[in-house]
C-alpha cells in the first residue's frame, strides 16, 4: 500500500478529483474519452490509468518525480497523464512538434528517469534521451524500442501494462504537491517548465470550464490544441472528466475537414480552437450544417479578430468567447461571456482572477483607454519556473503575475489586447522566440544579418516574417531560407516568409528598430491561402 505522508495537511490528489469523484457520484458508466482507437467509461478509464500507474510504480517511478511524454493525443497519452499524477509523480506531456535535440533539451532539463513515447515519435524520443544522461527507461506505445544509448531500458507499452494493480488508492498528495510540469516560451525566450499543483486543475475547471463554459455532464469537448498545451489539457481532460462529460481526442494535425467529421460523428457540443484553425475553417468547403452539434465555441492562443468572430456565428451558427490564458495560470483567466461578447476583445476576468493594468514603472493605470502591460492574479498560477530562479522573479511578483502582454481597458470593462510588451511572437498561437530563429538563419552562408518580427495579415493574425541581409555578392532564396529553418527547427517556428533588405533600420546607438519594420513589412506577407497552411496547434 501506498505511505501516508507523515502530516496532517489535507489530501487531495488531481486525478481522485477527475475520476474517482465521478464514480461515486455513479457516473462510472458514463463515456470519459472518445478516440479514433477506442472508447472508455469512467469505470474503464479508472481501470486503465491504474494499469499504467502499476507499471510506472514497477519502473521505479517515485511521489514527485517527473516523467516526460512525447505523445500524440491518444487513450495512452492521456491515461499516462492521469496515471503519473495518481501515484504522486509529475506529468511533464511536451510537444510532438519539437525536433530530437530539442525534445533532448527538454528532457535533460526536467531530469526525468523514464521517458513515455508514441511510435510515430521514437526517433526523436531516441535522440532526445542521448542528450539526457538521467534517463533509465523508454516506453514507446507502437512501436518496439531500439538504438537507445547505453544505460537505457527499452519497453514495449504492453509490458508496462502487464503489471498487476495492486489496488492502492490514490497517492496522498497535498492540494500543493507538484501534479503536472508544462514547458512554455512564454514571457521569455528560453523553454522553462511553469510547476503546477493538483489544486490548480480544480481550480481551471470550476473558475472556467463551469463558470464561464457552463460544461455539464452531458457535453463533448473536441479541441484544436493538443494535450501538450495548456489551452489543449484543459479542453480535452480537465473541464470534461471534472464535470462528468466526455473528451474527444483526435490525434492527426488538426483540418476543417477532419474537425467537421469528428464534430459530426461524434457529436461535439463545445468546439475550443485558434484563430490559426478558424480562419482556415471559414475559408474551406465544408458543410455549414457540419458544426450544428456545436452549442459554443471558445478561442485562445492569440487574439481572435471581429472578422472572424463574426462569420463564425454567421455560417455555423456558433458564437465563439474568445480569451486569454497562459501556461503560467494553467488556462483562460479573461474571457467573454455567451450573449456578452465584445468582438475584437478578451472580454473580462474569469471568476477567481483579478487584472490590472500598468505603466512602465509597475504602477497601475486607471484610465480607460490608456495602454500598459497586462498582470493578473489567481491561484491557479504556477509556482514558479523549475530552476530559473532569475525569471521566476521577473515574472511571479507576490501574487501577480506580468503576462508580457499590452492591454487597454474599454469603457464597458472588457480588455483588449495590443501585442506583446517585448519582442516575442505567436505562430499559430504557440510562442516563437525571434532570436531564436534568428540564430539558425544565421547559421547559412548566404545570410549576413537577419530579424524576425510579427506581422498582421489580412485577418490580423500575426505571422513571422524573416528580414535578411546577404552577404555581399549573394541573394535571398526565400523557400531555401525556409527549408533551413525546419531542418534545424521545429516547423512552426519557421518564418513564413522572407525579405530581402539592403539594410536594416537601426537607431543610433545601433539597436534594430523593429517596430519600424514591423511597419514595412505589412504589405509583404504570406497570402490568405498561405496563411491557411499554417499549423493551428
Amino acid at each position: 500500500m501506498t505511505a501516508e505522508p507523515a502530516t496532517s495537511q489535507t489530501t487531495f490528489n488531481a486525478t481522485s478529483y477527475l475520476i474517482d469523484r465521478q464514480i461515486l457520484a455513479g457516473n462510472g458508466d458514463r463515456t470519459a474519452v472518445v478516440s479514433p482507437s477506442r472508447t472508455l467509461s469512467y469505470t474503464g478509464l479508472e481501470a486503465a490509468v491504474r494499469q499504467v500507474a502499476g507499471g510506472l510504480t514497477r519502473l521505479g517511478v517515485r511521489p514527485e518525480e517527473r516523467v516526460l511524454m512525447c505523445m500524440p493525443d491518444e487513450v495512452e497519452l492521456f491515461t499516462a497523464i492521469l496515471a503519473v499524477m495518481r501515484i504522486g509523480a509529475v506529468a511533464t506531456p511536451c510537444s510532438t512538434m519539437l525536433t530530437g535535440p530539442e525534445l533532448g533539451t527538454l528532457v535533460a532539463d526536467s531530469r526525468a528517469r523514464v521517458v513515455l513515447g508514441g511510435g510515430q515519435f521514437a526517433g526523436n524520443v531516441g535522440v532526445a534521451v542521448r542528450h539526457a544522461p538521467d534517463v533509465r527507461h523508454v516506453v514507446l506505445a507502437g512501436a518496439e524500442p531500439a538504438d537507445l544509448p547505453d544505460g537505457v531500458t527499452g519497453h514495449h507499452w504492453d509490458e508496462l501494462l502487464a503489471a498487476e494493480d495492486d489496488g492502492s488508492p490514490a497517492y496522498r498528495t497535498w492540494p500543493d504537491s507538484p501534479a503536472l510540469w508544462l514547458y512554455t516560451s512564454g514571457t521569455t525566450g528560453k523553454p522553462k517548465a511553469a510547476m503546477h499543483r493538483h489544486i490548480d486543475i480544480k481550480l481551471v475547471a470550476e473558475n472556467y470550464g463551469q463558470q464561464v463554459l457552463g460544461i455539464t455532464g452531458r457535453d463533448r469537448c473536441l479541441s484544436v490544441a493538443k494535450l501538450f498545451f495548456a489551452y489543449g489539457i484543459g479542453n480535452s481532460m480537465f473541464f470534461p472528466l471534472a464535470a462528468g462529460a466526455t473528451a474527444l481526442l483526435e490525434p492527426a494535425r488538426p483540418s476543417p475537414q477532419l474537425f467537421a467529421e469528428r464534430a459530426a460523428a461524434d457529436e461535439a457540443t463545445l468546439l475550443f480552437g485558434t484563430p490559426s484553425f478558424f480562419g482556415p475553417l471559414l475559408a474551406s468547403d465544408v458543410a455549414d450544417e457540419a458544426f450544428s452539434s456545436v452549442r459554443l465555441g471558445a478561442s485562445a492562443g492569440e487574439a481572435l479578430p471581429p472578422r472572424l468572430y463574426h462569420a463564425m456565428l454567421e455560417r455555423f451558427g456558433i458564437e465563439v468567447l474568445d480569451g486569454i490564458g497562459s501556461t503560467e495560470m494553467l488556462h483562460i483567466f479573461i474571457s467573454n461571456r455567451s450573449g456578452q461578447v465584445h468582438p475584437g476583445s478578451s472580454g473580462s476576468p474569469v471568476p477567481g482572477y483579478a487584472v490590472e493594468i500598468r505603466d512602465e514603472r509597475g504602477a497601475p493605470i486607471e484610465a480607460d483607454g490608456t495602454p500598459g502591460e497586462l498582470y493578473v492574479r489567481g491561484d491557479s498560477a504556477a509556482t514558479g519556473y523549475w530552476c530559473r530562479a532569475e525569471t521566476t522573479r521577473q515574472v511571479f511578483l507576490g501574487e501577480w503575475l506580468r503576462t508580457g502582454d499590452t492591454y487597454v481597458r474599454n469603457d464597458d470593462g472588457t480588455f483588449t489586447c495590443l501585442g506583446r510588451a517585448n519582442d516575442m511572437l505567436k505562430a499559430g498561437g504557440i510562442w516563437v522566440s525571434p532570436a531564436e530563429v534568428e540564430n539558425r538563419l544565421l547559421e547559412h552562408p548566404d545570410v549576413a544579418e537577419v530579424v524576425v518580427v510579427a506581422v498582421p495579415d489580412s485577418d490580423e493574425l500575426d505571422k513571422p516574417v524573416a528580414c535578411v541581409v546577404p552577404v555581399p555578392g549573394a541573394h535571398v532564396d526565400a523557400d531555401a531560407l525556409i527549408e533551413w529553418s525546419r531542418e534545424g527547427l521545429a516547423a512552426f517556428k519557421r518564418p513564413r516568409a522572407v525579405v530581402e533588405m539592403t539594410e536594416l533600420p537601426k537607431t543610433a546607438t545601433g539597436k534594430i528598430r523593429r517596430n519600424v519594420l514591423r511597419e514595412q513589412l505589412k504589405d509583404e506577407l504570406v497570402t490568405a491561402k498561405e496563411a491557411a497552411n499554417v499549423p493551428s496547434a
